[in-house]
């Protein structure tokens, strides 16, 4: 169960409300450190892409300080109930696991194992967990997209995850559902640089979920708003498996259990 495989879970937030968020894990069992935005020079343009990226160093920093793995959850995450009684989606001690997404978007397979662990891609950094090793290394990525963008310059850091981790030999997995909702707005600097963004639209949700959401998104203002969100992001799933997104035909061709593949995709978004 994640509540045992996970020691702490670090949630950032600038100045948004997380007592639901927080509410919620505590009653999961889980151990909460909630990292807020810390005071920035107001004569810094700083661009929005770059604070974020500064409370995730702050978080894979106390991660690798800790030595376990961590759950890192942005602040407009909306979870499950059950979250801490499901599953982990990748085996957390093997020494190539580096990050595991619990929220994912524009999501592709790369292969499945024996055991179920989807090995993949997404762009998303709403909630995922991640290991005192590839922590490290995000640390040593953080500088070198400090570097080429500078602290007020857009960049699309956190579509480039995954590739600088497998560059370096950690595999990073999807989830066979997603185990909560992105429940706010996206950071409106993505659809400024759509040229660098492709893989996001004006809103983004999960295609799946593990169950009912723990409590009301912010973006919708009752059940009835929530219910055509859930839907429309539903079919907008099943739009990217039937034109072969979420599972690419060089995969499938490639791979030597092409069968376990297709399994799992059908599996993830057509059965409830």
């Amino acid at each position: 169960m994640l509540r045992d495989q996970v020691s702490q879970v670090f949630v950032i937030a600038c100045g948004e409300d997380t007592s639901m968020l927080e509410d919620v894990l505590d009653r999961e069992g889980m151990q909460v450190e909630i990292l807020r935005q810390p005071p920035v020079d107001p004569s810094i343009p700083y661009s929005r892409s770059y604070l974020c990226l500064v409370n995730h160093v702050r978080a894979w920093q106390k991660i690798v300080a800790g030595d376990q793995p961590g759950l890192v959850i942005e602040a407009d995450f909306v979870p499950v109930k059950g979250l801490g009684s499901l599953p982990v989606p990748c085996d957390l001690t093997a020494k190539t696991t580096g990050l595991a997404w619990l929220y994912t978007c524009a999501s592709q397979i790369y292969s499945v194992s024996e055991q179920g662990y989807a090995e993949g891609f997404s762009v998303s950094t709403v909630a995922y967990l991640v290991t005192p090793d590839a922590a490290r290394t995000l640390l040593s990525y953080a500088e070198e997209v400090r570097s080429e963008y500078g602290e007020t310059r857009y960049s699309p850091w956190d579509s480039g995850v995954e590739g600088f981790l497998r560059s370096r030999g950690f595999k990073s997995y999807i989830p066979f559902r997603n185990y909560g909702e992105h429940g706010g707005i996206p950071n409106p600097e993505h659809l400024q640089n759509r040229h660098l963004w492709k893989q996001l639209s004006s809103s983004h949700r999960a295609d799946t979920l593990y169950g009912k959401l723990a409590f009301l998104p912010a973006y919708a203002k009752n059940h009835e708003e929530l219910l055509q969100a859930r839907l429309y992001a539903r079919v907008k799933g099943l739009g990217r498996l039937l034109t072969g997104r979420l599972l690419r035909l060089s995969i499938v061709t490639r791979s030597s259990v092409p069968w376990r593949l297709i399994g799992f995709a059908l599996r993830r978004q057509i059965t409830f």
